[in-house]
C-alpha cells in the first residue's frame, strides 16, 4: 500500500523577490527547560545572514521573546525583527517602535507578577517569566501543573479588556489584546526592504497562526514546522532539523 501523502508539501525555495519571517523557539532553536538556556546552531545563524544579504536585508525574526534576548541569541547578527509577539517592533534603520499603553497597566502587571511567584512557590516546577509589559507562565518542568496554571491565568486575565491569553507551547503568556504576531508581519511589511515582497512565515506554535494568516493575506507564503491540526499554514517542514536544512539550501 502507498504511503498517504503529507497533508502539506513542504515549502520551495526561496526566490530574490521573497521577504523571510522566522519565529525562534521551536522553529530554529530546541525548547529548553529555561528560556535562556537555548542555543542556535553557528552554521544555522551564518546561513541566514547569507540568506539577509541575498534577500537585502528583508529577513526578520517574529518572536516571543524580547528584542534583546534574540540580539543575545543571533550575535553578530542584529536583524529586523518583532520582539514580545510584535508588542517591540525594529525595522532596518534599528529604530524600535514600542506600543502603549494605559497608566494602570504597570501596577496591574506588577500585582500579577506576585500573584504568580506565590502560585509557582506551590507548584515546584513552574516558571514564571517576567517580559515586562506581558507575563508567561511555563509549565515544561511541571507537566502535571498544567491545568492549574491554565486555570490560574485564566482567572487573573478575567474582566481585564486590555489582555489575553496567549496559549504556546507548555506555556501561556498575558500579552496585550492587539498585541500578535501577524500585526507585526503587516507592519513590517510597510517598511523597506520588506515592502513589495512576497512574505514567507515560517513557524511551529499556536502563537504563529497570525503570522500565517497575515503571510497569506498578503499571497505569501505560511509553512507550519512540525504537526498540528488545525493550523492556516499552507506548507510543512517536519521538524527544526528539516528548517535548518532548508536554510541551508536557501543560503547558497
Amino acid at each position: 500500500m502507498a504511503e498517504p501523502l503529507p497533508l502539506r508539501p513542504p515549502p520551495p525555495l526561496l526566490d530574490d523577490a521573497c521577504a523571510l519571517f522566522l519565529d525562534v523557539d521551536g522553529t530554529l532553536i530546541e525548547f529548553a527547560a529555561r528560556p535562556d538556556a537555548v542555543q542556535l546552531l553557528p552554521d544555522v545563524r551564518e546561513a541566514i545572514g547569507r540568506i539577509s544579504d541575498r534577500l537585502e536585508g528583508a529577513v526578520a525574526l517574529v518572536s516571543g521573546r524580547p528584542l534583546e534576548q534574540l540580539d543575545q541569541l543571533f550575535a553578530p547578527l542584529k536583524l529586523p525583527a518583532a520582539g514580545l509577539h510584535g508588542h517591540e517592533l525594529r525595522a532596518q534603520d534599528g529604530h524600535v517602535m514600542r506600543d502603549e499603553h494605559g497608566d494602570d497597566t504597570a501596577d496591574w502587571l506588577h500585582a500579577l507578577h506576585q500573584q504568580a511567584m506565590r502560585f509557582a512557590h506551590g507548584h515546584p516546577g513552574v516558571l514564571v517569566e517576567n517580559k515586562g509589559v506581558g507575563l508567561a507562565l511555563h509549565w515544561r518542568g511541571a507537566p502535571h501543573a498544567a491545568n492549574d496554571v491554565r486555570a490560574f491565568a485564566d482567572r487573573h486575565v478575567r474582566g481585564r479588556a486590555s489582555y489575553r491569553l496567549q496559549p504556546g507551547d507548555h506555556v501561556v503568556e498575558f500579552v496585550p489584546v492587539a498585541t500578535n504576531k501577524g500585526r507585526a508581519v503587516r507592519r513590517l511589511m510597510q517598511y523597506l526592504p520588506f515592502r513589495g515582497r512576497l512574505p514567507v512565515f515560517l513557524g511551529d506554535d499556536l502563537t504563529d497562526e497570525f503570522g500565517f494568516d497575515a503571510a497569506n493575506g498578503l499571497h505569501g507564503w505560511s509553512v507550519l514546522i512540525g504537526e498540528r491540526e488545525p493550523s492556516a499554514a499552507v506548507f510543512a517542514l517536519p521538524d527544526i532539523r528539516s528548517v535548518h536544512a532548508w536554510l541551508r539550501e536557501n543560503a547558497y
